[in-house]
């Protein structure tokens, strides 16, 4: 598998314009430990696989399984919350340029105050091609929530594939979940205005239940797998557990964006753990 992983990589490598130096730092790692890893002496992180991933333009199912279809430890997304990929490498720059921009402008200031030139002002760019990639706001929404679930796939498949123990998987998935400084919290802020944008608009609903199902199906599908490992109680069905401790992530993650006092990263860490513990795993 690892080295099938490295070719894929390099097949990433080979239809990236540039060098693989220029590569390495586009992703943020030291050219000699993307050479390394090419090589087998060392073994890419699930974070730089995560960025591999998003600037060759694939997959890291892609990557660690040679499928965006494969079967994996984390629930794929519906196809309709699957971000569209075009195989012309300077175009999917370009766009994922203009996402990447318009993403963080959205987590960052909030849906409504972003406008078309914002975005293009950030990436150096005219409104026109702006338009030419997202034609209005509201397909900017669109694309950073199909964004989010990307990213939040290729994280999950990332961190999760090597790990059997289910109970361990289930709790790094809450760590994934934590609305901690940086990109997680980024992701949850566009959640939230996702979440106040569906209760007006259908389409955005119907794309936002879409996209939810693929992480209730992921903890859901862990517990399962708990259940047949003999780690989780078994006389309650997956669903009925997967029910309330989704329900919990969310409101407490709601909480904690929110400054509510008391609520913090580390007290949510601490609730949902104290709840599998009570209520999912087997004594």
């Amino acid at each position: 598998m690892e080295s099938a992983l490295r070719e894929r990589v390099r097949d990433v490598l080979r239809e990236h314009p540039g060098s693989q130096r220029a590569f390495a730092e586009q992703i943020g790692l030291d050219a000699t430990k993307l050479s390394k890893s090419l090589a087998g002496t060392r073994r890419f992180t699930p974070a730089e696989l995560t960025r591999i991933a998003e600037t060759g333009n694939v997959t890291v199912n892609w990557l660690i399984n040679g499928s965006d279809e494969a079967e994996t430890v984390a629930a794929a997304p519906q196809r309709s919350a699957v971000l569209a990929r075009t195989r012309d490498a300077q175009e999917a720059g370009r766009h994922q340029q203009i996402l990447d921009a318009a993403w963080h402008l959205i987590a960052e200031r909030g849906y409504h105050a972003v406008r078309i030139s914002d975005v293009a002002k950030a990436c150096g760019i005219s409104a026109a091609t702006i338009h030419y990639h997202f034609p209005g706001r509201d397909d900017l929404l669109t694309e950073a929530l199909r964004h989010s679930v990307r990213q939040a796939f290729d994280r999950q498949v990332a961190e999760l594939h090597s790990i059997e123990d289910a109970h361990e998987r289930l709790l790094r998935l809450v760590e994934l979940q934590l609305p901690k400084p940086g990109l997680l919290r980024l992701e949850w802020s566009i959640w939230l205005q996702v979440w106040n944008e569906s209760a007006r608009n259908p389409k955005m609903g119907v794309l936002h239940s879409d996209s939810y199902t693929r992480w209730h199906d992921t903890i859901a599908r862990t517990i399962r797998e708990g259940q047949q490992q003999g780690v989780f109680v078994t006389d309650t069905d997956p669903e009925d557990l997967t029910v309330p401790l989704t329900a919990l992530i969310d409101g407490l993650g709601i909480q904690v964006l929110t400054d509510r006092p008391g609520r913090s990263v580390e007290r949510m860490r601490q609730v949902l753990h104290d709840h599998v513990n009570r209520a999912i795993v087997r004594h």
